[in-house]
Order: structure tokens, then C-alpha cells, then sequence
């Protein structure tokens, strides 16, 4: 079983790129993420002719995840408030972020999670604030059957290092703080291991190249979306890797899509 995660920057602007990457790759399921558009505007056919189940979480020009599926998806839930309540919730379920559903008794939880902006932004206190919140999701959702879990998605967090092409200054980056280094830390603390790291232990491999100064020729980028994996899936994952062939067409993301590739029957 394939699954893979990519954050489209547009699923409007990358609708032909995401079309001919599924014929080439014939992935099973895929979560995508900035899909950058409403529901009711959502770009359904061409997806659906080609055999593909949708759930969509949309929003107008920001945010918006989905998850396509060759077969269909169980226990589908947006956001974090059908799990945990809005009591505790509270405005972070106004971006639209989370989606998840089980499918071949795995439970797939597909992730934007917030950029932060800049060091000590009200984004940044924001992003904080959400990671707390999708720890005890999670945990949550581990308490529930079928325990399987696969949290994929744009995490906007390089855990190490060696997730980025020069970490010099990295402290004060977002995206590499050690504040937000830990709250990610402290989510995967619940069980969940790094799908891509099971296999590949050196650096330069990165999902996400800036469109300025010429970052993707240079490779110098940053590894940000991951597979993470509880046990038994973990045990289970025969590859991960990134396909840096979509970042090299006209007008790309500037992310790209990131597979994971299971024994069956987990």
C-alpha cells in the first residue's frame, strides 16, 4: 500500500501536475495539503474520473487539506473538534487543517500544520498553541480503534539538523527552533517514529526548496513533511522517499510529494 503526502500550494494552479503524478505513480491513497480553495469550488471531476474517492476541508486562498483514495475512506472527521470537543479546541479548528479516516484499518491523519511566520510573532505563539493541542488529538486517537496510526503531512518543522541544507543560525528560524523542535518532539513522545528516517540516515534530502534565489538548483532545502508511524506500521514500512520530479516542472510547488510504501494487511 502507498501513501503519500504533498503540499500542493494550489490544488487550482497544480491540478495537471497532480493528475499526471497519480497516473505515474498509482499511489493508493493521497493526502494533500494548502489546497487553497473552498469546497463547493473544489476541482473534483477530473480526480473522480479517475477512480479516486475525495474528502476535502477547504478554505479560500489559505489552508484546505484532502485526502484522495482508491478505495473508500471510513470515519472521516475534519478538524480537531469531533475528537476532542470545542471546549478545548477552541479558534483552531478556524484554519482548515486536519482531516482523517481510516482506510484498510489504518488510521490516516493528514496535517498543515501553521508556518509560524517569525520568532516571537503572534503566529509563532500560535503554531505553539496548535502542536499542544495535536498531541492530545492524537493521543486520542491511540486510544481508538484501529490504533493504527499514519500522521502525515507539511509539519513546517525540520526536527534535526541534517533536515537542512545549512543550520547555521537555525535557533532563530522558524521552523527549526528549539521550542518548536520540542513541541513536535513531545507529540511524536506518544508513540510515533519517523517513516523516512527508518531508512535513510544522511542529510540532503529535503521536500521543500524556497522559490527565491534559485534554493531548488542550489538543493538547498529543508525537510519539513513527513510520515510519522506508530509500532506495527512502523515495522511494517518497506519505503519512504521523496520524489523531487514534480519540483522540477514549470511553475511547481515548492514542496513535493513524499511516499510511504506498506506491506499490506498491517
Amino acid at each position: 500500500m502507498k501513501i503519500a503526502t504533498w503540499n500542493v500550494n494550489s490544488i487550482r494552479s497544480r491540478q495537471l501536475h497532480v493528475i499526471d503524478w497519480l497516473h505515474q505513480t498509482q499511489v493508493d491513497v493521497l493526502c494533500l495539503q494548502e489546497t487553497k480553495v473552498v469546497d463547493a469550488d473544489f476541482p473534483r471531476q477530473p480526480f473522480e474520473a479517475l477512480g479516486l474517492h475525495l474528502y476535502i476541508c477547504g478554505q479560500k486562498s489559505y489552508n484546505g487539506v484532502a485526502i484522495f483514495s482508491k478505495t473508500p475512506v471510513e470515519d472521516i472527521t475534519t478538524g480537531f473538534s469531533p475528537i476532542l470537543g470545542a471546549e478545548i479546541v477552541g479558534d483552531l479548528d478556524e484554519q482548515k487543517r486536519v482531516i482523517t479516516g481510516v482506510v484498510n484499518n489504518i488510521r490516516i491523519v493528514n496535517l498543515y500544520v501553521p508556518n509560524g511566520s517569525a520568532v516571537g510573532s503572534e503566529k509563532y505563539d500560535y503554531k505553539l498553541r496548535w502542536l499542544k493541542v495535536l498531541r492530545e488529538y492524537l493521543q486520542a486517537l491511540l486510544e481508538q480503534p484501529p490504533h493504527n496510526l499514519c500522521v502525515c503531512g507539511d509539519f513546517n518543522i525540520a526536527l534535526e539538523d541534517r533536515d537542512i541544507h545549512d543550520p547555521k543560525n537555525r535557533e532563530n528560524q522558524v521552523m527549526a527552533t528549539p521550542t518548536e523542535r520540542l513541541a513536535l518532539q513531545e507529540v511524536l513522545n506518544i508513540g510515533l517514529s519517523d517513516a523516512f528516517r527508518k531508512f535513510t540516515d544522511e542529510g540532503g534530502h529535503f521536500s521543500w526548496w524556497d522559490y527565491r534565489t534559485r534554493a531548488f538548483s542550489h538543493n538547498r532545502g529543508w525537510r519539513i513533511d513527513h510520515h510519522y508511524l506508530t509500532p506495527n506500521l512502523y515495522q511494517k514500512a518497506i519505503s519512504c522517499t521523496i520524489d523531487i520530479a514534480p519540483r522540477k516542472l514549470t511553475q511547481p510547488s515548492d514542496h513535493t510529494p513524499v511516499i510511504l510504501e506498506l506491506l499490506e494487511s498491517p
